[in-house]
């Protein structure tokens, strides 16, 4: 199958060089790699270009829009409709994924399946600590490096580490309580699945795109599994200066209405209307 790591990212240009540089060291690499520009400036362009530069062994494109304030959806449903890939890999310019990432992706994606994780997340101050070195040489996903840092403060989190063989891993994926909602930083989806239900709804901007969108999956017959404890994935630190509180309840309240009507179309998706 044909693969594809789709990439979203705005204006963060330090976030996004580390996040390409693990996902160069991928060692089962997407087939290509998309990075959905919400409206970045030259910086951006410029370290996309020099990624681009340094790994022409990677099919890399750079798809971009206008700003025009928080528009992650609209930038991910172009992404997804131009994309010739038959599975898609959804990772945000803000993370930092271990080796074995993608690989663990498409070895649970199926159609009618999607695979979603979770979040090792890092302070502002670790986040300045990290250096392309760091994550090259895998010591960002490192127990002891990520405890020094504060990284690790419960059970749950330590987990995520990966401390076991993948099997145990996978075991307590499986095992797990919570809920297979999807979460945009880690995801892999069958791209005809997401056709289905027509992508993104564009009009819910920050806060609860990505657990609507696994809401309609769901409603389709689309199933989630678990990877939260088998696939590594830190999370940098950084403002959230666009999260607006009023329609954050709003989509809360599209994703309660959607748990109850059963909906998996949006008209404001994909295809408009």
């Amino acid at each position: 199958m044909r693969s594809e790591l789709i990439l979203s990212t705005y204006n963060n240009p330090r976030s996004l060089a580390l996040c390409l540089e693990s996902v160069a060291c991928q060692r089962v690499r997407p087939g290509s790699i998309c990075i959905a520009d919400d409206g970045s400036g030259p910086e951006t362009k410029a370290a996309i270009e020099a990624f681009a530069a340094a790994h022409p062994d990677l099919a890399v494109r750079h798809l971009w829009h206008e700003d025009r304030g928080f528009e992650k959806g609209a930038i991910l449903n172009k992404a997804i409709a131009r994309s010739e890939a038959e599975v898609i890999v959804f990772i945000d310019g803000d993370v930092l994924i271990h080796p074995d990432f993608v690989g663990r992706h498409l070895a649970l994606t199926r159609p009618g399946r999607f695979a979603t994780g979770s979040l090792i997340r890092l302070d502002a101050e670790a986040t300045a600590a990290v250096t392309p070195e760091l994550v090259r040489d895998g010591t960002v996903f490192d127990r002891r490096w990520l405890a020094e840092h504060r990284a690790i403060r419960k059970l749950s989190t330590w987990l995520k580490t990966r401390p076991f063989p993948v099997p145990v891993m996978a075991l307590f994926d499986r095992l797990s309580p919570v809920t297979r909602a999807l979460c945009g930083a880690n995801a892999s989806v069958w791209r005809e699945d997401l056709l289905k239900i027509n992508g993104y709804d564009e009009t819910i901007k920050y806060g609860g795109q990505d657990k609507h969108l696994g809401v309609r999956l769901n409603n389709a017959g689309v199933k989630g599994v678990h990877l939260r404890y088998s696939a590594p994935l830190v999370h940098l630190d950084h403002p959230r200066a666009y999260a607006d509180p009023e329609k954050m309840r709003r989509h809360k309240a599209l994703i309660r209405a959607a748990r109850k009507n059963g909906a998996f179309w949006t008209p404001d998706g994909i295809a408009k209307g």
